[in-house]
């Protein structure tokens, strides 16, 4: 039985490193977290002005450079000026240059979300005419490509290495203090802090070129470092370096000091010091994710990451414990067997870790996804379905290794009576030749024999512990375990590389309002502006409507329609519309609408003196201190 371990590792690391392979492989360039919800003008519109500039809204807040937003000609030249700039919210906007020719032109952005994730993308809108482009090389495929691929293979790692960290050394001090000791955890701890050490610095220089030219050349580039050590990226990494070296500390002790102790009352209070310093430690290791991904940004970001914390501790305390049970179960010397009271320990340990990450996990489905639907309809939630699935298989195959575990602690007295036994006779044996080799002055011979009798020892114990038909169920239950422990957390690094399903059908939504009002404005007279906005406090995300006809000097009726992200009408303490015509100096004009039915505003006998270009801005109030103003301009007249 134990000559297997060695071919099932093997199994293990080559089905971690095709699963990782298979997963990374499908994710695209365009993989981030952060979404384009509007655009001004509006994606294919045909305008028959030229714009002055060119705005983007997104999601969520993002970070951009000189050459975030570019906007071509139709021959592929640049005709924005300046650099880009924040017009309110998470609305970006570029200056373009006067006087453009008719034609077809292209805007392409490259930006880094809130949540860490490069954007990039690109589309089409026309002065005049509709006239063909030249668009090569535009939009470098942000987070994709071979940088792309080796970026998530370090976050995989990085994920591996800190639950093998985290969970070693929690199983050592809450399950089995006399594995400190234990050369092969000692070896598993240390390599988990290993990994996570060398993924974090390979992530700190892969990121520039990652969120940039995605060039492989480039990682080595130090000014793109100095850039990336300014971003809250580059902080949560160098934070996570820095508690890396508290943890080296920790493993020191734990596996230095600690295990020296032989005093049981300077072991328990070394234990309690130790479990103080680790948890706090852990938590810090686990909060650099969670202050730079997707519980930073977004819906109530205050709670998402101290649950996300949480969630962390509970994945490491339950896998890393795991996979420092299936090296004690396997590697453990045949002198120093892993008790069924420490098997029955982690058995409530895990038991306690799957509740914390169902409660924790249910919180954290709800905020990235928003309703039922994006189960089914977004990839991210397809993708959630999947770890859901895997974790309940995790928790059955976890169920079989606790009815094992129960049945080990009944037969445990009675090994251990007959591994001692046994032990006692084989020493009275070694003594005995031993004193024998001394009379004989051949002192040598009595120590070789000594070993022999050792080793032969240890050998009987090991297949008196194997034949022990409960304790070899519990090693194939936990050996499958770990196997789905090792997709479960490559479906999970993939998901946290995944556009939540909350923002894809927020994008979704803003897009096909887009195209409507588009197709609208170009039926009839009337004019229909979508405007996304976002006041920032609770429930401050949506979508303003507002409703010209017929768009022509003298009187109008205006309609103003407020929804939440998923298209539902849903109403807010005030809406004010101001139009403006700057170039002849008029306005602003105010309007108030008057309040109808939920989310619905209207106003009649809206008086526009003159045609012209008008800014039309729409004040949105959601609470008593969150308001903003979003605007755009429009033809009337």
């Amino acid at each position: 039985m134990t000559r297997t371990i060695a071919p099932r590792l093997r199994t293990l690391v080559l089905l971690l490193l095709t699963v990782t392979g298979a997963l990374l492989a499908g994710a695209g360039p365009a993989s981030a977290h952060a979404a384009l919800t509007g655009s001004d003008p509006a994606q294919g519109v045909v305008v028959d002005k030229a714009p002055t500039q060119v705005s983007l809204t997104f999601s969520e807040k993002v970070a951009m450079n000189d050459d975030s937003l570019q906007v071509l000609d139709p021959k592929g030249k640049k005709v924005e000026v300046g650099s880009p700039t924040n017009l309110s919210g998470t609305t970006y906007a570029v200056q373009l240059k006067s006087g453009l020719a008719k034609g077809t032109y292209t805007v392409a952005y490259q930006v880094v979300s809130a949540d860490s994730h490069p954007v990039s993308g690109a589309y089409t809108f026309s002065i005049g005419a509709p006239s063909q482009t030249v668009v090569s090389g535009v939009g470098t495929a942000a987070g994709g490509g071979v940088v792309g691929w080796l970026y998530g293979f370090g976050r995989y790692v990085s994920y591996a290495g800190f639950i093998v960290l985290a969970g070693g050394a929690a199983f050592v001090l809450a399950c089995w203090q006399r594995g400190s000791g234990v050369r092969a955890l000692q070896r598993l701890v240390v390599g988990g802090w290993l990994a996570l050490t060398a993924a974090t610095l390979w992530l700190l220089l892969l990121r520039g070129s990652y969120t940039s030219s995605g060039k492989f050349g480039d990682v080595f580039d130090l000014d793109l470092l100095g850039q990336v050590l300014q971003t809250k990226a580059g902080a949560a990494l160098v934070s996570r370096l820095l508690l890396l070296a508290a943890a080296a500390l920790f493993i020191a002790v734990l596996f230095g000091a600690y295990n020296r102790r032989e005093e049981a009352e300077e072991k328990r209070d070394l234990t309690f010091g130790l479990a103080i310093g680790g948890v706090v430690v852990a938590a810090g290791l686990a909060a650099s994710w969670a202050m730079a991904e997707h519980a930073s940004t977004g819906l109530q970001p205050g709670i998402a990451m101290p649950v996300d914390v949480l969630h962390l501790l509970a994945v490491a305390a339950w896998l890393g414990g795991l996979t420092a049970l299936l090296v004690a179960l396997y590697r453990a010397p045949a002198d120093t067997p892993i008790e069924a009271a420490a098997v029955h320990r982690f058995s409530g340990l895990a038991f306690g870790s799957v509740l914390t990450l169902v409660a924790t996990g249910t919180y954290q489905s709800w905020r990235q996804l928003g309703s039922w639907s994006a189960f089914t309809e977004t990839r991210y939630g397809q993708l959630l379905l999947v770890k859901i699935g895997l974790v309940a298989l995790l928790v059955g195959i976890a169920w079989i290794s606790r009815r094992w575990t129960g049945r080990l602690t009944d037969i445990t007295d009675t090994v251990t009576a007959k591994k001692a036994k046994q032990r006692e006779k084989e020493h009275v044996s070694a003594s005995k030749t031993a004193g024998k080799g001394a009379a004989s002055g051949d002192g040598k011979r009595a120590a070789q024999l000594a070993r022999q009798r050792a080793a032969a020892d240890a050998a009987r114990q090991k297949r008196l512990r194997d034949a022990d038909a409960n304790r070899f169920g519990l090693r194939r239950s936990v050996l499958a375990e770990a196997g789905v422990a090792v997709v479960l957390l490559a479906v999970t690094t993939w998901l946290t590389q995944t556009e939540p399903g909350r923002t894809e059908q927020e994008a979704k939504a803003a897009t096909s309002s887009s195209s409507s009002s588009s197709s609208s404005s170009s039926s009839s007279g009337a004019l229909t502006l979508d405007m996304p906005f976002d006041t920032g406090g609770t429930d401050g995300k949506g979508l303003v409507r507002l409703d010209l006809d017929p768009a022509r000097v003298g009187g109008n009726e205006m309609h103003v329609y407020v929804q939440r992200p998923n298209g539902r009408a849903f109403d807010i303490p005030e809406v004010k519309v101001a139009f403006t015509l700057t170039e002849k100096k008029i306005g602003p004009l105010p309007v108030t609408p008057d309040h109808i039915t939920t989310g619905h505003w209207t106003a009649s006998s809206v008086q526009i003196p003159m045609a012209g270009d008008w800014k039309i801005a729409v004040t949105v109030r959601t609470s008593d201190i969150d308001q903003v103003t979003v605007s755009k301009n429009a033809q009337i007249g």
